[in-house]
């Protein structure tokens, strides 16, 4: 088993609700990304977070990750079909 991470945060107001920021080193050790689903479950002497599937990938991640060498080039492999114009 590994050495967990632990930090001391403080609840915070955030618009009308309370909010507590998630360092880096607890989102790593916590396997978290942003755009990732989670589920809130209040338990005794807590509250426990879980994730529930995998993150949603913004614009900008998804363009970083575009290899034009792996998916760039002609869509259609096959042979002309109708009047196509070249």
């Amino acid at each position: 088993m590994s050495t967990a991470v632990t930090t001391k945060q403080t609840i915070q107001a955030w618009g009308n609700g309370l909010g507590v920021r998630i360092t880096a080193p607890i989102a790593k050790a916590a396997h978290f990304a942003q755009g990732q689903p989670i589920v809130l479950e209040v338990v005794q002497g807590g509250i426990l977070i879980r994730t529930v599937g995998v993150a949603k990938l913004t614009l900008a991640q998804k363009l970083k990750a575009f290899d034009p060498n792996l998916h760039g080039g002609e869509v259609m492999t096959s042979a002309r079909i109708g009047a196509e114009v070249f």
